[in-house]
């Protein structure tokens, strides 16, 4: 047996005591777990892939803010459903900024975070027409988000746009959409876990698609302006964040301030509403909660059924954070260009022992170094390459696990070292060694 970083039998011991009887289909919190628990039992340091966690510091301006707010004493006070009126304007002239589409602040609405805005918002999808009971990804795409949809007992039907990009696009929406049971419309862009981004004549498909058909179009924005191969952190300037907002009248943002901010820990980030879905009444949502308006039954009957709001002092931050940006005293993107840095080097070294990058392309350009990349290894499937590699001290997540149809694995570049480079590179060279190629 080859003799590997990670001895095949420890490692396979804690598979086995975390109850994972698959690998390949484990959750990123799984592999977490398992990383984790081997870096403890063996003391080898693990080259951590797997989870998307910010690696930079959070941004000072929030922390600042934030530590202001709760020495005037706001942790004692609950925060007001709807929002704290000032993060409700600056969300909205950020959107502006950097989008620039226009959302009134009153469909501004803080949440714990885009996972907390993306269940709200299929929870509700989910109510407004009677036999609109599924939702559409376009996957690849964000695993819990199907997590969610589980919990919910709702449907969900998917295509992998790795064969779908440009006007193919437009035909695979038609062919799900035309069924009459999608309720909602839902991908992130920049794309995770592929990174590819969706252009503006592909996200003009999605809102024709959705008007014609109804439905509701929920755009995760996590990665907020963070395609580096153009500068979209200029305030009130073009190019802007490529958004769906531009071409659909129904529609949903989430906005978080994980990434871009480095904010994930307060868990703090922003639906915005369309001005119109906000208003629309829905005579289902009226039958169910009395009040059938879209945007008062997502704030004031699932939210506060969820939460009862988001922490007071963290909607201070952001809303700090948001002003800085959009008053062009806070460059946000110059400081996350890092992980576009280390996913360049990260590639080359995957690629320098035989793996190839599985979403390479991004319509006719490459694909953007960025938070994320994908890879393959020729001969083995993506589950299998994720448990093999655990045996290096390397973990990351199947693309199985996200609605791909492609074999690899997603690599996250959040928490990468200075010092893994050579690690890795010796890592990835024994790997290669143990695993000759197959064509």
């Amino acid at each position: 047996m080859n003799i590997t970083p990670i001895d095949y039998k420890v490692a396979g011991d804690v598979i086995a005591a975390l109850g994972i009887s698959d690998f390949g289909k484990a959750t990123i919190r799984e592999v977490v777990a398992v990383a984790s628990r081997l870096e403890q039992l063996t003391g080898v340091e693990f080259i951590r892939m797997e989870m998307g966690v910010p690696g930079l510091k959070p941004s000072q301006t929030g922390v600042e803010a934030e530590i202001a707010a709760l020495r005037n004493g706001v942790a004692s006070v609950y925060p007001n459903i709807n929002g704290l009126p000032d993060l409700k304007n600056e969300a909205s002239r950020f959107i502006k900024a950097f989008v620039n589409a226009d959302v009134e602040p009153e469909g501004c609405v803080p949440v714990t975070g885009s996972m907390q805005g993306t269940y709200a918002s299929f929870l509700v999808c989910g109510q407004c027409c009677e036999g609109k009971d599924t939702i559409l990804f376009i996957d690849p795409g964000f695993p819990v988000q199907k997590q969610q949809i589980a919990v919910l007992g709702y449907k969900y039907a998917s295509f992998d746009a790795y064969l779908h990009r440009g006007q193919n696009l437009r035909r695979a929406l038609e062919q799900f959409l035309s069924k009459g049971n999608i309720a909602a419309i839902v991908y992130s862009n920049p794309n995770n876990p592929a990174w590819f981004c969706l252009t503006e004549p592909e996200l003009e498909i999605i809102g024709e698609a959705a008007r014609k058909y109804d439905a509701i179009v929920i755009e995760d924005l996590a990665y907020f302006a963070m395609d580096f191969r153009q500068n979209l952190g200029i305030p009130f300037q073009p190019p802007y964040q490529p958004s769906v907002a531009h071409f659909a009248d129904n529609y949903i943002l989430q906005i978080s301030g994980s990434k871009a901010f480095s904010y994930a820990g307060q868990r703090i980030g922003v639906t915005a509403i369309s001005d119109k879905l906000y208003r629309r009444t829905y005579p289902a949502l009226a039958q169910r909660y009395g009040n059938g308006a879209f945007g008062p039954v997502y704030i004031h009957r699932v939210l506060y059924a969820l939460s009862s709001g988001t922490g007071h002092a963290a909607q201070y931050a952001l809303a700090a954070m948001f002003k800085a940006a959009a008053d062009g005293a806070y460059d946000f993107v110059a400081d996350v260009r890092e992980y576009g840095r280390r996913a360049g080097l990260i590639k080359d070294i995957f690629l320098k022992h035989g793996f190839r990058i599985v979403y390479d392309r991004d319509l006719d350009a490459p694909v953007a170094d960025g938070f994320y990349f994908t890879v393959a290894y020729p001969g083995m499937t993506g589950d299998d390459l994720a448990q093999q590699l655990i045996f290096y001290g390397i973990s990351a997540i199947s693309l199985s696990t996200t609605g791909s149809s492609q074999e690899g694995l997603r690599a996250c570049t959040s928490f990468f070292k200075e010092h893994q480079y050579a690690l890795l590179d010796e890592r990835l060279r024994l790997f290669a060694e143990h695993h000759p190629r197959k064509h």
